[in-house]
């Protein structure tokens, strides 16, 4: 059995392997999506596959919509090359119960895969052609979170984003700039209205998005690229909307085990790959069954019945900036991001299993979430934090068939500490004056920087995950001994006091020399981490 449009033809032998074909035609509607495109996404990975591209499989099951959503890769154009055009844009949903059993359905809901490539002309062309429609409704991101940044930790901009702002629209690189040419092409057709909706996992993450348009923008006007018509037309919210979003779907890499599994039902070629560009793909996607996204109705030129969709909710800005705060800031995330770092350094590769073998990590995990957050976390409303958290804790973290590793948890984080830990050291602050009172998020932002100097608890070297401040990160830390603590002096003061990473200078937050007292005992030696998470948790 192929994972091709001919292939699905055949769809007994689908449907004896337990594998749920689409009953919409796919032809259909990708074709009614390349003539008259309404929905555009950029970042075309695992999460949005199984998360954003099954619920358009849904809505299309349903009737509620009538074509397929046209995919944009801004980042790594193997994906394109590898996974979407040898299966003719099908892909394959894997969802994992905590009981082992999974569910599995493909997905006939991407119409077409395109580069966003400036340098590629038959490519370029077709995503103005597309962008330049009059029934384009949508355009939304997972390109994480720094798909969206221009600067550095110190304010200037990145090399390719100089580049971009010299060379103009069209020769635009980075996702932010391409996406400014692309809005740039749509107005001098016409000023057709748009939203541009950030999916990505990040605080106000709409706000985002549109600050590094109109920065874009505001360079390129001063160069003499565009015009102020053009940047008149991208301020304008009512004609250029840039929603919020919360979402949640926790979609670890797939699993060579889940490839093998399908190969053995009969589904040829489904080993993942990794691309040049160190994407970890495969033809299907594998992921837990619960999701949440809230999303402001805010749509000028209309949308697809999104509030259809399985695990949508339509909102106002507030009740999505309260929802994103309780899952981001809170409940889920920060979790992640203390207790992911620390793992890999304990030598745990899975997250699951981790959580459900070490008492003290799980006891640190659930301070996170139950103790330090859940005080200060507003209640959005629409979905309960008290609710959220159990959920996660009973059904969620322990799934170990997901197959989540530490190592993903880790991707990234420099990113992130400012959303996850900042906002609930802030709330502290403004509380109780100072965030003194906290424990296991200091331990989490120790335990971070303890793993950035990529020895384990036994004084093993590994790999760091990617993050854009790896190297920044490890050249303050670079005269740091695991096993002689004197080494350690005044490193990590400029990355605690740095509002650019935290939003918070940590010192004046209350909570710099806690962190720097754990992570000193972190390095004494081989244990030390194990030693000093039990110290502060264990008794709890």
């Amino acid at each position: 059995m192929k994972l091709t449009i001919n292939g699905i033809k055949d769809r007994e032998s689908w449907e004896r392997a337990g594998i749920v074909l689409p009953t919409y035609d796919v032809e259909a509607v990708s074709e009614k999506a390349k003539k008259e495109p309404k929905w555009v996404h950029f970042g075309i990975g695992n999460i949005f596959r199984i998360f954003i591209g099954g619920i358009a499989d849904g809505l299309l099951e349903e009737g509620a919509m009538d074509r397929g959503i046209t995919c944009v890769e801004t980042f790594d154009y193997d994906v394109a090359d590898k996974i979407y055009e040898p299966y003719d844009n099908l892909g394959l949903s894997v969802i994992l119960h905590g009981d082992g059993t999974r569910e599995y359905k493909v997905l006939g809901s991407l119409a077409e895969a395109v580069k966003a490539q400036s340098s590629n002309p038959t490519q370029w062309s077709r995503l103005k052609e597309i962008f330049t429609s009059p029934s384009l409704q949508i355009v939304s991101f997972t390109i994480t979170e720094k798909g969206y940044a221009l600067q550095k930790a110190d304010g200037t901009w990145f090399t390719f984003v100089e580049s971009d702002i010299q060379n103009g629209p069209d020769k635009a690189v980075g996702a932010m700039a391409v996406l400014t040419a692309m809005l740039y092409e749509r107005y001098k057709a016409g000023r057709y209205p748009l939203a541009l909706v950030s999916m990505d996992n990040c605080s106000k993450n709409g706000e985002k998005l549109r600050e590094s348009v109109l920065a874009m923008t505001e360079e390129w006007q001063k160069a003499g690229f565009v015009d102020a018509g053009f940047a008149a037309y991208v301020s304008d919210e009512n004609t250029v909307a840039f929603p919020w979003t919360m979402i949640d779907k926790i979609t670890p890499r797939p699993s060579e085990q889940i490839a093998e599994d399908l190969e053995n039902l009969g589904v040829e070629d489904m080993q993942p790959v990794i691309t040049e560009k160190k994407t970890y793909i495969a033809p299907f996607v594998n992921a837990e069954k619960p999701q949440y996204l809230v999303i402001e109705d805010n749509f000028p030129n209309g949308r697809p019945a999104l509030e259809k969709g399985f695990g949508v909710y339509m909102a106002d800005r507030q009740t999505v900036n309260l929802s994103e705060r309780m899952k981001v800031t809170v409940c889920l995330n920060p979790v992640h991001s203390a207790t992911g770092p620390l793992g890999v350094a304990l030598g745990y590769e899975l997250f699951a299993h981790m959580l459900n073998t070490d008492e003290d990590m799980m006891k640190m995990a659930r301070m996170v979430a139950y103790d330090e957050g859940l005080p200060v976390v507003p209640n959005p409303g629409i979905l309960s934090p008290q609710e959220f958290v159990d959920e996660l804790f009973q059904e969620r973290f322990p799934n170990e068939y997901l197959g989540d590793t530490n190592l993903r948890l880790a991707v990234d984080v420099s990113q992130m500490v400012g959303i996850r830990f900042g906002e609930t050291i802030k709330a502290y602050v403004a509380k109780y004056g100072d965030a003194s009172r906290l424990t296991a998020i200091p331990l989490g932002i120790a335990g971070w920087l303890r793993y950035m100097l990529a020895v384990d608890d036994e004084g093993k070297r590994y790999e760091l995950a990617p993050d854009p401040m790896n190297e920044e990160i490890q050249e303050q830390l670079k005269d740091i001994i695991v096993g002689q603590p004197e080494t350690f002096t005044d490193q990590l003061k400029a990355i605690l006091s740095n509002e650019r990473i935290f939003f918070i200078n940590i010192y004046q937050a209350g909570l710099g020399e806690k962190i720097e007292t754990m992570f000193r005992e972190m390095i004494a030696g081989s244990g030390a981490i194990k030693a000093t998470v039990h110290k502060y948790v264990g008794g709890r």
